[in-house]
């Protein structure tokens, strides 16, 4: 039975025998694995190149030498007698990143030599050592595409422009460069020697929207001397890479998914007018704008340099209705410098586009008879008061308005210039199908909340009703004799001046007597106003004898008497 003291001093005698007694020879070396990373693509064979990190011990713990303290890690062939042979052989099936400790016996260190005043003869070594690179002199690029989009119409091919987002790693992870955290894609030429040629083969055959990792060894990167900075040199770099962007500078634009209505009369040429609804974005898919989220059509003329110069061509020979898909390379978009926050330097941009109208400022109303009475003899014309029904809409079909009747004298200004020139000629019951441009509808503004800016307009007409109008500068015809006394038959009191109700009551009862006609369409009262007005030639609000003058012996024209 001991007590505690004798504990203690047995623990210490114990403790002190084994730090001072001989180390146990070794027959061969003996690797502990510190650290096993969970995958291991690659192992070092007999051969590879390796870049690692040690820290050189003796079996006491004294350091005798250290990468770490020189700031570089070592870099040798494995196999080829560089090293000595315990390290060749411990360095033999290790794995990037992998760590461990290398026991190495004299005869597979440095012997009974030693090595100078560093270390003794007969020492047994210990290597802490940390696997960083290993590359063979065979290697190649190495491709892992991890995504890939569902269609790929185009791949990257050499001379292709190309942008492209990625992260640059040491294989051991360490990260060196990456275009995210520059929030800019990487802009460049491929195949033509712009970039290392590892990458320069990583990426051609690339989809835009694939992710690829693409591995080379540094006779494809930045060689024995790095890049001075971040790289090291003899360093496998590993690239993660997602590519958004590719044209070549001979691509013109592209018109894909069309889908153009059955019914196509006519098709957009240079000059015209359009309207139309786009969604706007890069090739990756990145929206940049849409007209629909402004609920307003772009308007413009194409083929005169309103637009960019790949819609520009992308916009001629379209019909109203059709869509198609027009995706346009930057040199005939935004070019190098796009457009600052939305839309970046030479990007591809891609428009689906949906013709909501266009129109020629040259163009009048259209006019298709679509039902034609079979007695047609009396037509309308202006001055007559005509009554038709409308069904109004855009070329869209969108419903404008709609009505049972509208009345209106033709060609005293009450409608839109098209529709004046779709009535002319007209028979009661004949219908018609107007196509009516803007600048004889509702011109640029259009009417709020009910016709767009430009718009072309559609009317299906129908005459229901016409009434003949009176010759062109009358308001007042008499449809018998004058009788030769009409100024003293409107003077009822007989005082030699007419007032304006003895006017307006005798105008009234010729009207009524049928004897004469008033304009129709018109508020007869605001007529007769404006006939006593032109007789009343002082204006003092009486008509004398001597200012009383039939239309007929006026030498100046008046729609009057």
């Amino acid at each position: 039975v001991f007590n505690s003291s004798h504990m203690l001093t047995l623990s210490l005698l114990v403790t002190f025998a084994a730090c001072n007694a001989p180390p146990v020879p070794l027959d061969d070396i003996i690797i502990e694995k510190t650290f096993v990373p969970e995958q291991c693509v690659r192992p070092v064979k007999v051969g590879d190149f390796v870049r690692y990190h040690y820290i050189g011990m003796f079996p006491d713990g004294k350091t005798f030498d250290s990468s770490y303290d020189r700031g570089s890690t070592y870099n040798v062939f494995v196999g080829k007698k560089q090293l000595i042979e315990g390290m060749d052989k411990a360095l033999v099936g290790m794995c990037v990143n992998q760590r461990s400790l290398v026991k190495i016996p004299p005869q597979l260190a440095y012997g009974k030599r030693g090595y100078g005043d560093i270390i003794p003869p007969d020492s047994i070594l210990h290597f802490d050592v940390l696997l960083l690179d290993v590359w063979n002199p065979e290697d190649g690029v190495q491709i892992n595409s991890y995504h890939k989009p569902s269609t790929c119409s185009r791949k990257v091919e050499v001379s292709d422009f190309v942008r492209y987002h990625y992260n640059g790693t040491l294989l051991d992870g360490t990260l060196f460069d990456s275009s995210h955290t520059r929030m800019r894609t990487y802009d460049t030429y491929v195949g033509i020697g712009w970039l290392i040629a590892g990458m320069d083969q990583g990426l051609l055959g690339m989809c835009v929207g694939e992710r690829r990792i693409i591995t080379m060894p540094p006779s494809l990167g930045y060689g024995e001397n790095g890049d001075g900075s971040d790289i090291p040199g003899q360093a496998s770099l590993v690239f993660d890479v997602v590519l958004l962007d590719l044209h070549n500078p001979r691509d013109g634009i592209a018109v894909t998914n069309q889908v153009v209505p059955e019914s196509c009369t006519r098709k957009t040429v240079a000059g015209d007018f359009v309207r139309y609804h786009y969604n706007g974005s890069l090739l990756d898919g990145t929206f940049f704008d849409s007209s629909y989220s402004r609920n307003r059509t772009y308007d413009t003329y194409v083929g005169q340099g309103y637009v960019i110069p790949g819609m520009d061509e992308g916009l001629i020979g379209v019909c109203v209705g059709e869509r198609r898909t027009i995706t346009i390379p930057p040199h005939l978009a935004y070019g190098e410098e796009g457009t600052g926050s939305k839309i970046p330097g030479s990007a591809v941009l891609v428009f689906d586009i949906h013709i909501v109208d266009f129109h020629n400022p040259s163009d009048r109303t259209e006019v298709t008879i679509t039902l034609k009475p079979d007695e047609c003899e009396k037509q309308s014309k202006k001055g007559d008061f005509v009554k038709y029904h409308y069904n109004a809409s855009l070329m869209d079909g969108s419903p404008v308005d709609s009505t049972s009747t509208y009345n209106i004298v033709l060609g005293a200004n009450q409608v839109v210039p098209g529709m004046e020139d779709g009535l002319m000629d007209m028979c009661v019951g004949e219908k018609r199908h107007l196509v009516i441009p803007p600048h004889l509808a509702y011109g640029e503004r259009g009417v709020l909340d009910e016709v767009p800016g430009s718009a072309v307009m559609v009317f299906d007409i129908e005459l229901v009703d016409m009434e003949e109008g009176l010759p062109e500068g009358y308001m007042f015809i008499w449809k018998d004799e004058v009788t030769p006394d009409l100024f003293s038959e409107m003077d009822k009191d007989k005082n030699e001046q007419v007032e304006p109700s003895e006017f307006t009551d005798y105008i009234m009862q010729q009207v009524n007597d049928e004897k004469g006609r008033l304009a129709p369409g018109f508020d007869p009262y605001r007529i007769i106003d404006n006939m006593f007005s032109n007789q009343d030639r002082n204006g003092d609000g009486k008509i004398t004898e001597a200012e009383f003058k039939l239309k007929a012996d006026e030498s100046v024209s008046h729609d009057e008497l």
